[in-house]
């Protein structure tokens, strides 16, 4: 049986909800990468770039490390004091991975809300003259988590730093992007446009609903893609290349799904037909593509409330698929999301730490994957001014 080989994958330091040992035969070889997955032997998350007993660990993913692309080809200096770093409510778990990973404290800062729920936000350090990036995925709730950002970003701009970078792992409102009916609003656009007027010099955005969305803001977007991540775990499970199938769970998905399986040495792809007949309710009519007897990897860009992709399932079991698992970059995980996929439909739930998932929604098949070294070393490129073609850059999945 050939072996699945993985172009492009190698990032260091995913972490895991719980460890189980697939049955499967071992036939996975993860080309262009030399670091083993590790994890915690008591089910806890690893912290991005430390291992075991808490000294620093390799600071790059390996495919930036190989004898072609070595790294002292590039100037970061990483004690760099004009870059700072601060984190919003909404997901300072990430945000301290990634502060970790660059080797930098979090900045200081007083977030409160008043008692009639108004938002309140001092720094507590200087940051006249620096590169300020703000940590805050705009997830649920995403009216508090928006409007805190935007008071973020107007605290930075009133302190005179030099330059202000939205880092949203997650941007809400992305699914609103066009206008599909009459009177409909496109909410992307005035998000985009909210975060431009409130001072923000920059957006580094995670796996975007829809590629226009970059095109609503008025500044620039680096946009970071969670597939290689989730392509570097994928290659550690004993899975043949012969027996893998990737799916899309709607048409819209089969471009992204398209490109998760080139890399996935060319698996074959199949298509779910969905008709929705309302915002969070699907209604799959038929499969296009064969799964019968294969290992079905469905591949989307967020798991909402699970009914699109729970639906896609049960199809991919009526035709014969002998395991299912979920990738997803974006967990929302609204109601009924978590009985919905742990009804046992999937092997296994692969999902990123974009949102933070409360300890209630863990289920046995779910697992979590950090993108904290991701997005920290594109901040680092960013404030370094590395140029997009240069090749490590590139391999980062930055479009």
């Amino acid at each position: 049986m050939a072996s699945l080989a993985l172009s492009g994958s190698g990032l260091l330091n995913p972490y895991r909800i719980r460890h189980r040992t697939s049955k499967m035969p071992s036939f996975i070889r993860c080309s262009n990468s030399s670091d083993s997955l590790k994890y915690k032997d008591n089910g806890k998350p690893i912290t991005a770039g430390r291992d075991y007993n808490g000294p620093a660990a390799a600071a790059f993913p390996s495919f930036l490390t190989t004898p072609s692309q070595l790294l002292d080809r590039i100037s970061v200096p990483r004690n760099d004091t004009r870059l700072r770093i601060f984190s919003g409510t909404a997901n300072p778990g990430l945000a301290q991975e990634i502060a970790c990973y660059m080797g930098l404290e979090l900045g200081k800062i007083k977030i409160k809300r008043f008692a009639d729920g108004e938002i309140y936000v001092q720094l507590q350090e200087s940051v006249r003259g620096c590169d300020v990036y703000l940590v805050q995925p705009t997830c649920p709730p995403a009216n508090e988590n928006l409007m805190e950002l935007l008071i973020m970003i107007d605290a930075c701009r009133r302190a005179s730093a030099k330059n202000i970078t939205a880092v949203i792992p997650y941007f809400g409102y992305a699914r609103a992007d066009r206008k599909t009916q009459g009177r409909e609003s496109i909410a992307a656009k005035l998000v985009a446009n909210l975060i431009t007027e409130a001072g923000a010099d920059r957006v580094l955005a995670c796996d975007l609903h829809s590629g226009q969305s970059m095109g609503y803001f008025d500044i620039p977007v680096d946009h970071v893609h969670g597939q290689p991540v989730i392509l570097d775990y994928l290659a550690s499970k004993t899975i043949s290349s012969d027996d893998l199938v990737v799916v899309s769970p709607d048409v819209g998905g089969v471009a992204r799904a398209r490109a998760f399986a080139k890399k996935l040495s060319d698996a074959p792809l199949a298509i779910v037909d969905k008709r929705r007949h309302g915002h969070n309710v699907a209604e799959v009519m038929n499969l296009i593509g064969d799964v019968r007897g294969k290992v079905a990897v469905m591949v989307d860009d967020m798991i909402d409330t699970a009914g699109t992709i729970a639906k896609g399932a049960a199809l991919l079991h009526q035709e014969g698929a002998r395991e299912v698992y979920a990738c997803t970059t974006h967990a929302v995980f609204s109601p009924p999301a978590i009985e919905r996929l742990s009804s046992g439909l999937f092997q296994e739930v692969i999902i990123t730490n974009t949102i933070p998932v409360p300890e209630k929604n863990y289920f046995p098949q779910l697992t979590i994957l950090s993108v904290a070294n991701l997005l920290g070393e594109t901040i680092w490129r960013v404030h370094d001014d590395c140029a997009g073609g240069f090749e490590p850059y590139s391999s980062l999945g930055i479009d």
